[in-house]
């Protein structure tokens, strides 16, 4: 079982930032690297949705909603992965989740709550 715990959600205003931060705390590295790791969310009501995705070599996808406003990293020797959000949108209000995809098999942390709102 993966252990995945994340950090960093909250409430902040429209157009607003804030920063999510996932670490694998019992995964040594070499193991961590062999992961894909990214961020869904899951708004009420909706299916989960990706938001980002860091491949084990680097590789960055996006959702088209937020591209250019958010920016995902990985460190390896952290055994972390990082969303920097930016320009905040009331409709990016969701539980955001950090996930770990190797070869399919997919693991999710706890998720934190993300509401962007006045």
């Amino acid at each position: 079982q993966v252990l995945l715990v994340e950090s960093g959600g909250g409430l902040v205003q429209p157009g607003g930032s804030l920063r999510l931060s996932c670490r694998a705390p019992r995964m040594i590295f070499s193991v961590f690297t062999t992961y894909t790791m990214g961020w869904y969310r899951q708004a009420p009501g909706k299916q989960r949705e990706l938001v980002a995705r860091v491949t084990t070599g680097g590789s960055k996808e996006y959702a088209d909603s937020v591209k250019g406003r958010f920016a995902i990293s990985r460190d390896n020797s952290r055994k972390t992965v990082t969303l920097q959000m930016n320009s905040l949108k009331p409709e990016d209000t969701s539980i955001y989740y950090c996930s770990a995809d190797q070869d399919g098999s997919l693991y999710w942390g706890q998720g934190t709550q993300v509401t962007v709102g006045s």
